[in-house]
């Protein structure tokens, strides 16, 4: 036990003695230490998966003693969880369906190196009955629910019958195959718009539309097959009516192979983008004692209707009157399982694993409680401002987590020179957060994102920081609409005011000041600290977002005073040129600026999670700019580039066509979601630079209009 002392380890995440539930959960850390020594588990488990989540079993497998495999595909030879693996194993190229799908690779990786059982983390074969029954012909274990539950569930239609049967609430629509997009029309004037058009066999977003008239139910329907058969291998799509400006709320359940099951309470996912979740915490501020219970007994009913073993999660739409909705089951650990694990203290990732070997649950309902509060942040590789999110490609140049700071827990896949690529899921990271209550939690979420730097591609890191901190958010006040109904025209990044442009234009001088003095001791080959130089006093010219601040610099060691257009501003830093991250202390608020380049006068800096770039100039310099024409800006409307890398799907234009403003002329996917592109004008096109097949990247010149 002297490895829990300091902290508690549950699989990959903290919790400090400072955290309310350190105690509760040291309890069941000597109670989950000493059912290791009693209970039979295995001896090596393969984990057929990739990223964050393998790295995160891999962690809970050693925790228990349980040696691992990963499995890799040529693109992932040098990736974090085949180095963190006892052992790795190719499985095929770069291509998911020729890698982490293909099921005789697979199945030889596990002869090849003796695991016993197999834990499929969440996506690529998770949910594939083939994949299970292909285990069960050849006595490995899958760390997952039996088969029938995977059918029952993992199927929409079949889901929403079982779930009826179970007394569960259902969303009303039509529980069938729709047979193509005029029998989809035709169901939907019978529902009433709006309606939801979604895979069968879908999840995580993928093959999902919403269709408001007649128009958007034909186009949804052919993007939403396209997209099914693509991410899942079966095309078939359902409808049913969509609940607008509903919450989705989700329980997780835990059954073992004896007939228990209980639930460990429900998360807040309601902050999504493309029906994706991009903010999860737990517990929710909506749900109340009655109808955590009324859910959670729904859940558990769920679960029991199809004798489910393992770790799932009942999903729900709840209404402002607090009705809710079955919506799905999803057979597999989740993504956002940290918030879970830190509420509970329960370790889901073992759970899953015991469950497998044949054990009973640890747990009863009434040992699960609800202690302070977790948010979790998805830090993906994507450009939020672009539709809230579209994927970026690149290597991190320079990756450094913010796990310095007490109460985070961090999950993810990749290390400093990592590359995130076209062929997999843009997930970086999970970013979670603890805190005694709520207030705690979010304050420490968003000091996380402040100090998290990544470099070398474009993060979601000012989305995240901008929702976390956004009024309606912090009241509780969200729903699925979060985004329509603060961003109406897309996330702008934030909008500075005064005080914080005056936080930025501070930093701005203070960053110039020492790349000044630094120049000045290079030259004179001099080592003296840069708090300590003749100079005491500047005049400089700050330029931000078109604004130009005169700002009167005094300097007292490390201390500074400034003017700023006749505003005061006390600014004390120790920070210094060979770190990238400026911690201050401005007029006695704690501000954390990145610098994320400098090159001359123009330094491009991140405040509040959103980039700036600013300019600082002398007066010398000053005088000079006011000489300088501007750049005149390119048109570009009549030009179709690709706002991602991905691969064509179809392209609906030719040279010489008419076509008009808003029309699609082309279909990129991009991490397994279908993207219609359309032109910005109308005109003819002159030019057609690309074919189904073709791989892109952003950037490239697809369309080109006379």
């Amino acid at each position: 036990m002297a490895n829990y002392r300091g902290f508690l380890r549950y699989g990959c995440f903290h919790i400090h003695k400072n955290s309310g539930i350190y105690m509760s959960c040291y309890k069941k850390v000597q109670r989950s230490v000493s059912s290791i020594v009693r209970d039979k588990l295995f001896d090596k488990i393969l984990i057929a998966n990739r990223g964050e989540i393998a790295c995160r079993v891999i962690k809970s497998c050693k925790r228990l003693g349980i040696k691992s495999v990963a499995i890799f595909s040529e693109a992932d030879r040098y990736a974090l969880h085949t180095k963190m693996a006892d052992e790795s194993y190719c499985v095929g190229p770069a291509p998911s369906g020729e890698s982490y799908l293909n099921m005789e690779a697979i199945l030889n990786a596990i002869k090849s190196t003796g695991a016993q059982a197999v834990h499929p983390g969440y996506g690529f074969l998770s949910e594939n009955m083939h994949f299970v029954k292909l285990l069960e012909d050849n006595g490995i274990v899958f760390i997952g629910p039996n088969s029938y539950s995977i059918q029952a569930m993992g199927d929409k239609i079949e889901s929403k019958i079982v779930a009826k049967k179970a007394g569960v609430n259902i969303i009303p629509g039509f529980n069938k195959v729709v047979k193509n997009d005029e029998e989809a029309i035709k169901l939907a004037k019978e529902i009433g718009y709006p309606v939801m058009i979604k895979a069968s066999a879908g999840g995580g977003g993928k093959g999902m539309r919403i269709a408001w008239n007649d128009h958007e139910v034909r186009d949804g329907f052919r993007l939403s097959s396209q997209e099914a058969k693509s991410s899942f291998g079966d095309d078939r799509l359902l409808i049913e009516k969509f609940i607008d400006n509903p919450r989705h709320i989700e329980f997780q359940v835990v059954g073992d192979k004896h007939g228990n099951c209980i639930h460990l309470n429900e998360r807040e996912c309601s902050i999504q983008r493309r029906n994706q979740k991009v903010v999860e915490e737990a517990p929710s501020v909506f749900i109340d004692p009655d109808l955590r219970k009324a859910m959670g007994d729904q859940a558990i009913a769920l679960a029991k209707a199809v004798n489910y073993d393992s770790a799932g999660t009942v999903e729900c739409l709840v209404d402002s009157e607090k009705n809710f909705y079955f919506l799905e089951m999803n057979t597999r650990l989740q993504v956002e399982h940290p918030v879970t694990e830190y509420i509970t203290g329960v370790d889901l990732v073992e759970e899953m694993i015991r469950v497998a070997a044949g054990h009973q649950l640890q747990y009863k309902q009434t040992d699960i409680g609800i202690k302070g509060w977790a948010v979790e942040s998805r830090v993906y590789a994507e450009d939020p401002f672009k539709n809230f999110g579209l994927p970026s490609i690149g290597r991190l140049s320079r990756y450094k987590e913010p796990t310095h700071i007490p109460n985070v827990r961090i999950d993810s896949g990749i290390i400093e020179g990592s590359e995130i690529s076209i062929y997999y899921d843009s997930l970086i990271s999970k970013l979670t957060t603890y805190g005694e209550t709520r207030e705690k939690a979010l304050k420490t979420m968003t000091e996380a994102l402040d100090t998290y730097e990544i470099r070398g591609l474009i993060s979601n890191i000012s989305l995240l920081r901008d929702v976390v901190t956004h009024p309606n958010f912090i009241s509780g006040d969200i729903s699925t609409k979060f985004f329509e109904k603060h961003y109406p025209d897309g996330f702008k990044g934030k909008q500075l005011n005064r005080d914080e442009v005056n936080e930025l234009t501070a930093t701005a001088c203070y960053l110039f000041i020492l790349r000044e003095n630094r120049q000045k001791h290079f030259l004179n080959h001099t080592r003296n600290n840069f708090g300590f130089t003749d100079k005491s006093r500047w005049t400089l010219f700050v330029l931000v977002n078109d604004e130009k601040y005169k700002v009167n610099v005094d300097r007292n060691f490390d201390s500074y005073l400034m003017n700023i257009d006749g505003t005061c501003v006390k600014f004390h830093s120790s920070s210094n040129l060979a770190s990238n991250l400026v911690e201050a202390t401005i007029n006695e608020k704690k501000v954390f600026v990145q610098s994320l380049s400098r090159n001359g006068q123009n330094i491009k800096l991140q405040h509040y999670g959103s980039k700036f770039d600013v300019i600082v100039m002398n007066e010398t310099q000053n005088d000079y700019s006011r000489n300088m024409k501007e750049k005149p800006k390119e048109d570009l409307t009549p030009f179709l580039d690709s706002p991602m890398p991905g691969t064509v799907i179809s392209v609906t234009c030719e040279p010489g066509q008419e076509v008009a403003e808003g029309q699609e002329v082309c279909v990129v996917e991009a991490m397994k979601m279908q993207n219609s592109l359309c032109v910005q004008k109308s005109g003819r096109i002159k030019k057609v630079n690309c074919k189904p097949g073709d791989k892109i990247l952003e950037g490239d010149r697809l369309i080109e209009l006379e």
